[in-house]
């Protein structure tokens, strides 16, 4: 395999950008969904693996910090932020629940999970929106490649349209960006139910 360009890579994101431009709809939703669980004083739990992992965190800090204006802290978090419950749990139970038991102790009816995975296969991932259904938390599929395992099982499901995960990563974080826009651009009370 020959090393890539920095021109070709932009190249593939660009096609990449182009034919997501489908998903706006649903990337729309899924955040008009965030926004209303917070106006109605529910959480937002994230997880994901590896990279996955970093956009799940980077959702969840911007809500608890800021993104780009001055607004109150919003409740999030990130179920893979906390390498000592990560540890204990994989420990006790295994690396599939260690989503999964976070939203049993945190989720409730109210709340939304966004799930990161490229593959959309995370068998952890993918444990965590079957304990969130249980719960009445609404599930977000955020994948790339076919969707995976995980298509099918979430309220809201955004697929990106490639099968290099490094494109689908880079999509991922337009897309957290699109949601912490939209969030930005609502009015919060000082004080939330």
């Amino acid at each position: 395999m020959s090393n890539p360009t920095f021109q070709s890579s932009i190249d593939e994101l660009q096609a990449v950008l182009t034919a997501s431009a489908e998903l706006g709809a649903a990337v729309e939703a899924a955040g008009e969904v965030i926004v209303q669980a917070l106006l109605a004083g529910g959480k937002l739990l994230t997880c994901g693996n590896g990279g996955s992992a970093a956009d799940a965190l980077h959702l969840a800090e911007e809500l608890v910090g800021r993104y780009s204006v001055e607004r109150r802290a919003l409740p999030a978090v990130c179920l893979n932020a906390d390498p000592t419950a990560i540890t204990c749990i994989c420990n006790d139970y295994g690396y599939e629940k260690v989503f999964s038991r976070g939203v049993e102790a945190l989720g409730k009816a109210g709340d939304v999970l966004v799930g990161f995975t490229t593959s959309g296969n995370s068998a952890n991932v993918i444990a965590a929106f079957e304990a969130a259904a249980e719960r009445g938390v609404v599930t977000v599929l955020v994948a790339g490649k076919s969707g995976g395992s995980a298509r099918g099982r979430c309220a809201h499901e955004i697929v990106v349209p490639s099968e290099n995960t490094a494109r689908i990563q880079e999509v991922h974080t337009l897309i957290l960006h699109q949601w912490l826009e939209a969030i930005d651009a609502t009015t919060w009370p000082e004080r939330l139910p």
